[in-house]
């Protein structure tokens, strides 16, 4: 019968809360041995070693570290050979000074390499020569070379199997071509050769029927019937010859049919035959067995067969374990991967580090903090923890919001000398970025540089953004270029994150330079959270026509808007206050996320309000609180109403405002500006200051107040406008208070309105926080602030301006004031009330004209500050 021809190729396919711990003094230093920052730089140095090197060279380093010089000489030779130049003049010199073994070396490298031309050409220069003509051995490395190409070669792959005699060929050349033959999803051609092997008297191996099998499990277009596999496994098993016993790889093959095709009781009957033939399962048998009962919907079974091996001394290893339980996780099954710990404990087979770190991360994902912890100390009793495991538990905790937590973690990890890779430091400097730590941030990439490690943009992107919740601009700025200087190149996640640091803020132009960098400089185009960055920018900084232009351009360049940037176009029509279209875009929030964010509502109320709309801000209200799917939309209405101001029920609003936090700086400080906006509009001042003061302790806003012997400054630049009012009202109070009882007064009290390159326009005064910030502060104190010539983004109060009104607090006779501003909560306007509308707005704080006029000639003394 004649070998099978190669006219025809099948298609291929293959298988393929409490803390964890409290606070303590803080080290950056852990204990390690001398010359801990030198691994760090010789592991840093290898990839860029590794990618200036040839490819072939630095791949094969190792392989021809073990070759002798005869071989190695060889190789480089015929390496640089021409195409049409000579191989015999490559083996002049070392003619009779090589053997078989070292021309199978040769191939050998060459078969690495894919270079089957070569290989073929001196494959046919030996069967020219009688001092080196091929064995069975070279036969057999020439055909996997080849077969390794692809069908179009497999004809050669014969003409080399019959350049060898018939008389010579074993197994060892029979079972090449088969590979050849398998690897390319020929497997009816497979088993004929297998059939012809035997027809000639040749006996099979193990490998030889291992081959087989692996092409027939393979095949997809048809399927192998598992019962063909079965016969094949089953004249393995008859065969006298101890050669071809089946071994871990038939059990393997046949077990990852089984899982393909899940059937689950014929995995469990190959377990069970290998078990009896003496054949110990590996992670591989294991991976396939648990696979083979997940695709028939019963991995409880396995847990059963590995009790069943426990019992008659086949105790599975902790990898068995590890693939149910990542089984279990797969499908959020949290509480059967908790029992398959508890029976590998049972079973005595020790947990490992990665037998943990699933459950913890399936803890994280289910929000289950507390068991995270608490599996976490049951944990450092059973195993130490490694590198991994603190990496899951930064990538946990920071996506839970506990990111403080995150950090104290870290300097647990260092003080137990366990050592941080850059995945480490990358995770938790992305807590800090989210949660605003930025001190924390700074620590973490001295720590990095100190280990002689190089920090990645996404290092440097959790700063910076740590730094913009700080509103520290200016040092944001310069760590984006100190980044660029060391070689960390910025990716767009960067290039967002520094705008988003001027969005917040308002510092629009500076948001635009940015993306002009990042578009002309590095070629990198916007994508969502760009626009979503821009438009929050022209909101804050009131350019709200941009800020719809750059919603416009975001959908025209495809891409879909998500809650955010929804809100971002609300929040430009209510700080324009056009109704029509706030409402409109209102319900297109509600079309598209079915119940809209407590900002959103936010956003709307405070619009009614500021129009006296009351009948619909109390129907809005009434909405909220209907609103049984958000337990969060109903505290809020109540709050606002005034239903939870006593101490037991004012919790529940705490609870609700310490779930925003969790959600990072980034969401909460919208969702305070948006709830002190509508507390101030309704008139709720002292729930607006019990609001305020929660946001301070969260570390929100940490720019709002500065006390030096110099200055009292308040700064409200990223509040919004009844935000910036409640904390305006609050620091007057105190200066209230620290006029009465204080008699060394400060040069000056600076409430910043504004910051950034807006600071030198005059068009500043127009804005609505400056303009509305400006008005309210002269009502209250008869004109005693203004605006300086030196910054359009201050309104300030000279020392002279201060004692007078120290004087006129003094001539009160000891009146009980409480302040300048009542910050009680007024009952709520029923509807058809006109309490914002009922007259005139002064243009731009005009009537205080006079009373700049008075101080200008001072303001050169004060430059300085």
């Amino acid at each position: 019968m004649a070998l099978v021809s190669t006219t025809t190729v099948a298609s291929s396919s293959s298988y393929h809360c409490d803390p964890l711990f409290p606070s303590a003094a803080r080290s950056w230093c852990r204990p390690r041995n001398r010359g801990g920052g030198s691994r760090h730089r010789a592991r840093l140095s290898a990839p860029s070693a590794r990618l200036s090197a040839p490819p072939s060279a630095s791949a094969s380093t190792g392989e021809r570290d073990r070759y002798s010089y005869e071989v190695d000489s060889l190789i480089d030779r015929l390496s640089n050979l021409a195409p049409r130049g000579s191989i015999a003049k490559c083996l002049e010199t070392a003619r009779h000074r090589l053997t078989l073994q070292d021309f199978a070396a040769v191939y050998r490298e060459f078969s690495r390499r894919g270079d089957w031309q070569r290989s073929t050409r001196l494959f046919k220069y030996m069967q020219r020569q009688s001092w080196c003509r091929p064995d069975e051995h070279i036969h057999a490395i020439v055909i996997g070379v080849l077969g390794r190409q692809g069908p179009a070669l497999l004809d050669k792959c014969l003409e080399v199997f019959h350049d060898l005699p018939a008389d010579a060929r074993t197994a060892l050349s029979y079972t090449s071509l088969i590979a050849a033959y398998a690897r390319n999803a020929l497997h009816e051609d497979a088993r004929a050769l297998l059939d012809q092997m035997k027809a000639a008297g040749v006996a099979p191996t193990a490998a030889t029927y291992n081959t087989v099998l692996a092409a027939c499990a393979r095949a997809a277009d048809p399927p192998v019937p598992f019962h063909t596999l079965l016969g094949l496994f089953a004249e393995m098993r008859h065969d006298a010859s101890p050669a071809v016993r089946p071994d871990l790889t038939t059990y393997n093959t046949l077990l990852a049919a089984a899982a393909v095709r899940a059937l689950s009781d014929q995995a469990e009957m190959l377990l069970r035959t290998m078990l009896e033939a003496g054949v110990s399962p590996d992670n591989t048998s294991y991976r396939h067995i648990v696979a083979a009962f997940a695709g028939a919907g019963n991995l409880s079974r396995v847990a059963e067969l590995f009790g069943e091996m426990a019992d008659t001394g086949h105790t599975p290893d902790p990898s068995a374990y590890l693939g149910l339980m990542e089984a279990h996780t797969r499908i959020g099954a949290t509480a059967e991967a908790v029992s398959v710990l508890r029976q590998m404990q049972a079973d005595g087979c020790a947990p490992t580090a990665a037998t943990y770190r699933v459950l913890l991360d399936q803890y994280g994902k289910q929000g289950r903090f507390d068991g995270v912890r608490e599996l976490f100390r049951e944990m450092r009793t059973a195993v130490p923890p490694d590198t991994a495991t603190y990496n899951v538990l930064f990538n946990v905790f920071g996506d839970g919001g506990f990111f403080k937590e995150v950090v104290e973690l870290f300097h647990d990890m260092l003080r137990t000398g366990i050592e941080p890779d850059m995945e480490t430091c990358e995770g938790v400097l992305a807590a800090c970025g989210q949660g605003g730590l930025h001190e924390d941030a700074r620590e973490v990439l001295e720590y990095i540089s100190k280990e002689g490690m190089v920090p990645t943009a996404k290092a440097y992107t959790g700063l910076i953004e740590a730094l913009g919740h700080a509103a520290k601009y200016e040092e944001a700025y310069v760590a984006f270029n100190m980044m660029t200087e060391i070689g960390s190149l910025p990716t767009i996640e960067t290039y967002n994150s520094l705008a988003n640091v001027f969005a917040k803020g308002g510092l629009f132009q500076e948001a635009e330079a940015v993306f002009s960098r990042m578009t002309n400089s590095a070629g990198i185009q916007k994508n969502k959270d760009s626009f979503d960055a821009l438009i929050e920018a022209y909101c804050q900084g009131a350019q709200l026509d941009d800020a719809v232009k750059a919603y416009m351009e975001m959908r025209k360049s495809r891409f879909n808007p998500d809650e955010r940037s929804l809100e971002g176009v609300l929040n430009a029509y209510c700080i324009a206050g056009v109704i029509d279209e706030s409402k409109e875009q209102f319900e297109e929030i509600r079309s598209d996320m079915t119940v809209p964010s407590i900002i959103a509502y936010c956003m709307m109320l405070s619009l009614y309000a500021r129009n006296d709309r009351w009948a619909d801000a109390y129907d809005l209200l009434e909405e909220m609180k209907l609103n049984r799917d958000s337990n969060t939309h109903q505290v809020i209405a109540s709050m606002i109403k005034g239903e939870y101001d006593d101490n037991s029920n004012w919790q529940m609003v705490e609870y609700v405002l310490d779930s925003s936090n969790l959600e990072g700086c980034d969401y909460s400080l919208r969702f305070f500006n948006a709830l002190l906006d509508v507390l101030w509009w309704f008139g709720q001042k002292a729930r607006a200051e019990r609001v305020l003061e929660h946001a301070i302790n969260y570390g929100l806003f940490p720019e709002l107040s500065r006390d030096t012997k110099l200055i009292w400054s308040l700064d409200v630049h990223r509040m919004s406008v009844g935000g910036a009012l409640v904390a305006v009202s609050v620091w007057l109070n105190k200066l209230h208070t620290r006029l009465k009882a204080e008699k060394d007064l400060p040069q000056l009290a600076s409430v910043v309105v504004l910051r950034g390159k807006m600071e030198k326009s005059t068009v500043t005064r127009g804005l609505p926080i400056a303009k509305v910030v400006y008005s309210f502060i002269n009502d209250t104190l008869s004109s005693s602030f203004h605006y300086p010539k030196w910054n359009k983004g201050r309104i300030i109060c000279l020392k002279s301006q201060l004692k007078k009104v120290q004087a006129a607090i003094d001539s009160s006779n000891g009146a009980a004031t409480p302040g300048f501003v009542q910050m009680t909560d007024s009952r709520l306007p029923s509807p058809g009330s006109k309490i914002y509308t009922r007259e005139a707005q002064v243009e731009n704080g005009s009537a205080h004209a006079t009373a700049e006029s008075l101080v200008e000639e001072k303001e050169s003394e004060l430059l300085a500050l």
